[in-house]
């Protein structure tokens, strides 16, 4: 019965979306909004092709589902993590923390920073008497920010069901010339049956709403010699994104030996995307992954997902996909993780190293 009604749950759960993202649709969105929270935090996560919304349990839950923070055996844990992307440019940070509220629910508290720093501000390269003067070069950065507030709760009455959610601020800025706030909430669920877990994760469930101010008097003349359009203060629309999970546990050698499996599928409700299964009502791009340990202090993981169409120049079209892979080791509460993404068609020189290290206290 528990588990006819969880099902029923995200049927209902799907029919409410298409009616948000129904009266969202009569504004103004585009397609990718606020795409540097689609990255994914954790290096477990990431090796495990971002597989987490049914088997997250640790404080990375803030971000993959905050219904698992309740799973959190310490009375504190925290979670850092590092990554670069195209050959170092831009850097990705994330810190979260989390800690027991009573028997039956948790908080935490998340932060992501993703910026390009140093980036040359060229518009008074040329001074008054036309001479190129390097000395007039100066170095802005672009940085989106944003802050995961979460509570999560057991349900005493339904057993192996959990529920969460996030409140979120985000914050976007590009130098002194741009810069938006938004709010958003996401909502998220787990059901435990033995060895099987089911998850469900409702990002942006309102929509999240980022309000743009530009400050035009640093733009309006070099915009007006170059024929650029003067921008204007908008708001931009983060549609609701809904992503399904299951995992399963398996055992060996008198259960030194380990293997998890996961599935989840992230469905789109903004028309049909590049991914594997695609529709005018909804796209679902899978992802894979599974994680072999022993006596769960070594860890061994792989994942798979961003299955593309590609097109060749002559027309012809062929599939992809991006294959991830690493490891981890956990000593008394204290795991480091490591996962090397980005490792499909791509340039060596565009390979993704992530480090995250997560520390539980008694």
């Amino acid at each position: 019965m528990l588990k006819g009604n969880f099902f029923k749950y995200i049927l209902l759960t799907i029919l409410s979306l298409q009616f948000i993202v129904g009266s969202i649709a009569q504004t103004s969105a585009p397609k990718f909004s606020n795409e540097f929270l689609s990255i994914g935090v954790g290096a477990k996560a990431l090796a495990m092709g971002r597989t987490q919304v049914a088997s997250v349990g640790d404080v990375t839950s803030g971000y993959w589902n905050p219904a698992g923070l309740v799973n959190i055996e310490s009375q504190y844990e925290f979670s850092l993590m590092h990554a670069e992307y195209f050959a170092g440019i831009a850097k990705y940070d994330y810190a979260s923390f989390a800690t027991p509220v009573d028997s039956l629910s948790n908080i935490g508290i998340s932060i992501i920073r993703f910026a390009v720093d140093d980036i040359p501000d060229t518009r008074f390269l040329y001074d008054a008497n036309g001479a190129l003067n390097y000395d007039n070069i100066k170095f802005f950065t672009a940085a989106d920010y944003a802050f995961f507030f979460s509570y999560a709760r057991k349900i005493p009455k339904l057993k192996g069901l959990q529920v969460g959610a996030n409140f979120k601020v985000v914050h976007r800025n590009v130098g002194d010339f741009a810069n938006a706030w938004g709010f958003g909430l996401d909502a998220g669920a787990q059901l435990r049956l033995n060895k099987w877990q089911f998850g469900l994760m409702l990002r942006d469930i309102t929509g999240t709403f980022n309000a743009w101010t530009h400050n035009t008097e640093l733009l309006i003349d070099i915009f007006t010699q170059t024929g650029n359009d003067i921008p204007d203060n908008s708001v931009e629309i983060t549609l609701p994104k809904m992503i399904v999970g299951a995992a399963r546990e398996f055992r060996f050698g008198e259960g030194k030996v380990g293997l998890d499996v996961a599935l989840d599928l992230d469905v789109t409700f903004d028309g049909k995307r590049n991914v594997l299964i695609k529709s005018d009502f909804a796209s679902i791009d899978p992802h894979m992954g599974l994680e072999l340990d022993y006596k769960n202090i070594a860890f061994l993981r792989f994942g798979a997902g961003e299955f593309q169409e590609v097109k060749r120049f002559d027309g012809s079209t062929f599939w992809t996909f991006q294959p991830n892979m690493g490891v981890g080791v956990e000593i008394k509460k204290i795991r480091v993780d490591y996962a090397i993404t980005d490792i499909g068609d791509q340039a060596e020189s565009l390979y993704s190293n992530v480090f995250s290290i997560t520390v539980g206290i008694k």
